[in-house]
């Protein structure tokens, strides 16, 4: 039986480039004998971190809402993706909400192996590099994470511009590696 991989899509349109790329990997993931599923973060609801810093003594947040179950399957998955388009060199704000919440679970994602998908209309991969600092700086908080694979899919705006393109069977590979069983 292959692995339990959890695919983050932060793209707030359906079907946009980042989104359409979750679609491929989740594929590539479930034909290489895996389980994938894909949770859309614009259709959950998940508030802001408060900085209260009870999540320090109570190890879990005040906030009762969708982090609560999303914690849970990241909890139980394997690999994580976490996939966003670009907005002004970084991720955009429902993915980094989200990772904002991760602060009591950080511990439960130990060794698990990260996946991250970029989508921008920039070509320059230079200048996409500042986009996946918010990503590595989460897993230097997990103990023993490990970013397995990055993808920018550059040079993409409109909203199933990605289609046709290398990236699709690259983010197809990537779920077939995510997917697959290590044992």
């Amino acid at each position: 039986m292959g692995r339990n991989v959890v695919v983050i899509s932060a793209s707030g349109r359906r079907g946009g480039n980042s989104d359409l790329l979750c679609d491929e990997l989740v594929r590539g993931a479930q034909e290489a004998g895996g389980r994938a599923e894909k949770v859309r973060l614009n259709e959950m609801s998940i508030g802001y971190c408060r900085g209260c810093g009870a999540c320090f003594s109570a190890h879990r947040c005040v906030q009762r809402d969708d982090m609560d179950a999303l914690s849970a399957r990241l909890k139980a998955a394997d690999a994580i993706v976490m996939a966003s388009p670009v907005y002004f060199y970084s991720i955009n704000g429902q993915l980094k909400t989200m990772i904002d919440r991760l602060c009591p679970h950080a511990g439960e994602l130990r060794g698990k192996d990260f996946y991250f998908i970029l989508s921008a209309a920039d070509t320059d991969e230079p200048g996409l590099e500042r986009a996946v600092e918010p990503l590595r700086g989460l897993l230097d908080c997990v103990p023993g994470a490990r970013e397995r694979a990055l993808l920018y899919a550059r040079g993409v705006f409109a909203a199933g511009e990605v289609r046709g393109k290398d990236y699709m069977q690259r983010a197809y590979e990537l779920g077939r590696e995510a997917g697959e069983d290590r044992a």
